[in-house]
């Protein structure tokens, strides 16, 4: 019933809920986590089924388009959205070794290996404690770039607390897929500003170089979003090593055949950062996965691209929203502490 409600609220046009329980505009939250201290945000009811969302690399909470959390809070979902570890308003409190971002990329090009202060499988556990720390036991996880090799992990460490995986924009990190133009790559790993208008600049370049060929983006919009960034934190040195902690991953498709979620793979076919491929190649290794390639989609979310997203994804999120077993229940009783492997 509750799916047949759904979609007719997609035919049309009226959202299921009362809009006034999906205001964007609600507090950030900090709660401390072992090494981390993690923002987050909480978007709808308490009761209604929650969706995980988490950001590409360097990305912040506000990264996400208000109209796309305000479409999935409608549809009857409780949106939460984190500021990962090192950016944003979140931060960690782990030993910060040297590190060398020019050095990883020149191990990371010679097939050596690449030392990080952290993993992408350390930030999936900060989102399941994070989980955890709300009180909700089984979730929908949506991941966009980094954010989708982080869901990768999260769903591998804890598959029963998991009602469907996104991945957007993402890769298996497989060897042998398309590697990024070095242009784009410079622009990515240009991160060194001596004051506020250079950085608005480097940033506004480097959205440009994300976006689809297809939209024409003005440079005071450009300039405008990185202010907004920009404004509410800047930490290069963090973001420098969410960097590393992908260069240091190895490929994930050993995991990614033993998964056993529902799975979406959405993937642009103009991204310049993972080519198309990286999502084909994706989809192909998780077993029952579903591809969904968007022409002109790049590696950023742009208005025009926003309709076909949400036609892919609100379905689907619908569609697979499962109650625990007995069985799993009884393993996520509260007060129990939980041990993820990392």
């Amino acid at each position: 019933m509750r799916l047949l409600l759904f979609c007719a609220a997609l035919l049309c046009g009226l959202p299921c809920f009362a809009a006034s329980s999906c205001d964007v505009r609600v507090p950030t939250e900090t709660i401390a986590l072992g090494e981390v201290r993690l923002a987050y945000q909480s978007i709808g009811r308490a009761s209604d089924p929650a969706v995980l969302l988490v950001m590409g690399v360097g990305g912040q909470l506000i990264d996400w388009p208000n109209s796309v959390l305000t479409s999935l809070c409608q549809q009857g979902l409780r949106v939460i959205r984190l500021d990962n570890r090192d950016v944003g308003l979140s931060s960690w409190t782990g030993s910060v070794p040297s590190s060398n971002l020019t050095l990883g990329v020149l191990r990371y090009k010679l097939g050596l290996p690449v030392s990080a202060p952290y993993h992408l499988r350390d930030m999936a556990v900060d989102g399941l404690a994070l989980m955890d720390a709300l009180q909700i036991e089984q979730f929908h996880l949506l991941g966009a770039s980094m954010g989708g090799m982080i869901a990768q992990h999260m769903a591998d460490i804890a598959p029963q607390r998991i009602y469907s995986l996104t991945l957007l924009m993402s890769s298996s990190g497989a060897l042998g897929l398309p590697a990024p133009r070095q242009a784009l790559l410079e622009l990515l790993a240009r991160r060194e500003a001596p004051n506020r208008a250079v950085a608005l600049e480097q940033q506004a370049d480097l959205l440009a170089a994300l976006g689809s060929p297809q939209v024409t983006d003005e440079r005071a919009t450009l300039l405008q979003q990185a202010a907004r960034s920009y404004d509410r934190a800047f930490n290069p040195a963090g973001v420098e090593r969410q960097l590393l902690a992908i260069l240091a991953e190895p490929s994930r498709v050993a995991m990614l055949k033993r998964l056993q979620v529902p799975t979406l793979v959405i993937h642009g076919t103009a991204d310049p950062l993972l080519p198309v491929m990286h999502g084909v190649h994706l989809a192909a290794q998780i077993h029952g996965s579903q591809l969904v390639l968007v022409p002109g989609l790049a590696h950023r979310f742009q208005e025009r691209f926003k309709a076909p997203l949400l036609a892919a994804v609100l379905p689907y999120l619908a569609a697979h929203q499962m109650p625990l077993s007995g069985a799993q229940l009884a393993a996520l009783l509260p007060g129990q502490k939980r041990e993820y492997l990392r």
